[in-house]
C-alpha cells in the first residue's frame, strides 16, 4: 500500500466552515475546447465545499484509507524540520498545489527514494525540480483547464480594477470619506486601450475572449501561434516578440508558465520597453517579473499599476516589497482556486490515483513529465529546469 503526502494551504483563521455563501455551484462537464472535466469513478465531497485547506483534504482521505493507503495531510511545508520533510522519504506520492507549493527541490527528490508520482492539484508544476524528476523517473501531473478560466476571470477583474482605481476608491469609502477627486484621479476607461497577452494557451486566449466585448484592441505572443480563424474571430494582432508586444500594449497581461525561457523575463530593461503609465498583471508566476524591477518601475511611474496574484517564494515573507509599493492590486495566489475550480482539481486528483492505482495510462492532457522526459501538457508548455531555486528564503 501506498503513503501519500499532502500538501494544502492552512484552514480558514475562523475554523473550517460550517456553512456557505451559496447552496451549490453550476455543474460544468466539458470545457471551451471540448476537453472533458475530471471524470474519477466518483467522488466524496459536494461541490462547492472548501477542499483546498488542510480539513478539506481534497476529498481523497475516505477513498485512501478504504484501500488500504495511508494519507498524511499538512500545511507545514518549509524548512529541514517540516512535516514535509520528516514525512518525505517513505512517500510514493506527493500532492501540492500551486497557492501554497511544496518546493519539490532536487535535494528533496533525493531524500525520497519511495517517490513516484508528484501531483499538483490545480495546474503549474514548476514547484518541482523537472529536471530533478526526468532523471529519476518520477512522473508529474496535473489538473489541467480545471482552473484555467477561473483564472482569466480574475485576470479581467484585475485590470478593471487598476484602470479604474477601484481599491483606493473602496479604500475612502471604508475610512468614511467621499473623496471623488482622490479616486478619479487615477481612473480611465478600459475602452479604446490596446490590451496585450504573453502566452494565448488556454488561460490567455480565454483572457482575450473576455476582453472582447470591452471594445479594446486586442494583442498576444505566443511561441505557437493560434489559428487564424481565431485571430480573425477576436480581431488579434499577433507579435512575433514580446518587445513588439509592450511596445504597443497600455496593459499587458502574463499568461505563460515558468520555465528557462520565462523566469525574470520582465526585467528592467523590458518594463523600459512598455510605454509610460501601463498596467501590468500577473496571474502566471512570480519569477516571471523581476520583483525589485517591479517595485521601482511603479515608483518612477514607468507602470501605473501592478495587479499579481502570484508570488515567489508561497508563502510570500512578510516583509515582501509587493505588500508595500505603490499603486498595487496584489492577491494571495487565489486565483485558481475558487470553491468552484477546488471542485474540478479535487475530482481530477481523484481521477489520476485511480489510473495509478489500477496501473492504467494517466490521461495524457495531465501528464508534465512521464517516462523520464516531458510529456502530454508538459511537452507543449515547459522546457525542463528548475524553478524551485530560492524557494529556501521563504523558511
Amino acid at each position: 500500500m501506498a503513503k501519500v503526502l499532502m500538501v494544502l494551504y492552512p484552514d480558514p483563521v475562523d475554523g473550517y466552515p460550517k456553512n456557505y455563501a451559496r447552496d451549490d455551484i453550476p455543474k460544468i462537464d466539458h470545457y471551451p475546447d471540448g476537453m472533458t472535466t475530471p471524470t474519477p469513478s466518483k467522488i466524496d465531497f459536494k461541490p462547492g465545499e472548501l477542499l483546498g485547506s488542510v480539513s478539506g483534504e481534497l476529498g481523497l482521505r475516505k477513498f485512501l484509507e478504504n484501500a488500504g493507503h495511508t494519507l498524511v495531510v499538512t500545511s507545514d511545508k518549509d524548512g529541514p524540520n517540516s512535516t514535509f520533510d520528516k514525512e518525505l522519504p517513505d512517500a510514493e506520492i506527493v500532492i501540492s498545489q500551486p497557492f501554497w507549493p511544496a518546493y519539490l527541490t532536487a535535494e528533496r527528490i533525493a531524500k525520497a527514494k519511495k517517490l513516484k508520482l508528484a501531483i499538483t492539484a490545480g495546474i503549474g508544476s514548476d514547484h518541482v525540480d523537472l529536471d530533478a524528476a526526468m532523471k529519476r523517473g518520477i512522473t508529474v501531473a496535473e489538473i489541467t483547464y480545471s482552473n484555467s478560466i477561473s483564472v482569466s476571470e480574475h485576470v479581467v477583474m484585475m485590470i478593471l480594477a487598476l484602470v479604474r482605481n477601484y481599491i483606493p476608491s473602496y479604500q475612502w469609502v471604508i475610512k468614511g470619506g467621499w473623496n471623488i477627486a482622490d479616486s478619479v484621479a487615477r481612473s480611465y476607461d478600459l475602452e479604446g486601450m490596446n490590451v496585450g497577452t504573453v502566452g494565448a494557451g488556454r488561460i490567455g486566449l480565454a483572457v482575450l475572449r473576455r476582453l472582447k466585448p470591452f471594445d479594446v484592441k486586442l494583442h498576444y505572443f505566443d511561441k505557437h501561434r493560434v489559428p487564424e480563424k481565431v485571430e480573425k474571430e477576436l480581431g488579434l494582432t499577433y507579435h512575433p516578440s514580446v518587445e513588439s508586444l509592450v511596445e504597443a500594449s497600455d496593459v499587458v497581461t502574463i499568461n505563460a508558465p515558468l520555465h528557462s525561457e520565462t523566469e525574470r523575463l520582465f526585467d528592467d530593461r523590458l518594463i523600459g520597453r512598455m510605454k509610460r503609465g501601463s498596467y501590468l498583471v500577473n496571474t502566471a508566476r512570480g519569477k516571471i517579473v523581476d520583483r525589485d524591477a517591479v517595485v521601482r518601475a511603479l515608483k518612477s511611474g514607468q507602470l501605473a499599476g501592478y495587479a499579481g496574484d502570484v508570488w515567489f517564494p508561497q508563502p510570500a515573507p512578510k516583509d515582501h516589497p509587493w505588500r508595500t509599493m505603490p499603486h498595487h492590486g496584489m492577491t494571495p495566489h487565489v486565483s485558481g482556486t475558487s470553491l468552484s475550480a477546488q471542485a474540478r482539481y479535487a475530482a481530477g486528483t481523484r481521477e489520476i490515483l485511480e489510473s495509478y492505482f489500477a496501473g492504467k495510462p494517466i490521461r495524457t492532457e495531465y501528464l508534465i513529465v512521464d517516462k523520464g522526459k516531458l510529456a502530454g501538457t508538459g511537452a507543449k508548455s515547459y522546457t525542463g529546469g528548475d524553478m524551485t531555486k530560492g524557494a529556501e528564503e521563504v523558511a
